[in-house]
């Protein structure tokens, strides 16, 4: 049997714009990950490891992506 949970967080409004700016990097990593497993596919290559890792390593260093630098992983108070 699987057990499956919902939750709903009713975040504080100085919260709100940090939560989206930290989702936000997640999904684009997921996205430029997942295209670095597709292509490794389709060339018939085994599937790369720690690729997120790298990602986000050559992804900072870029103008384009640049952003990414402003969401800490560790947040502190």
């Amino acid at each position: 049997m699987k057990a499956r949970f919902k939750y709903r967080i009713y975040p504080k409004p100085y919260q709100i714009l940090p939560l989206a700016k930290a989702f936000g990097c997640a999904r684009v990593v997921w996205n430029d990950a997942l295209a670095i497993y597709k292509k490794a596919s389709s060339e018939g290559k085994p599937r790369p490891k720690n690729v997120d890792k790298q990602v986000i390593t050559n992804a900072k260093k870029t103008a384009s992506r640049a952003w990414l630098s402003e969401v800490s992983v560790v947040h502190l108070q």
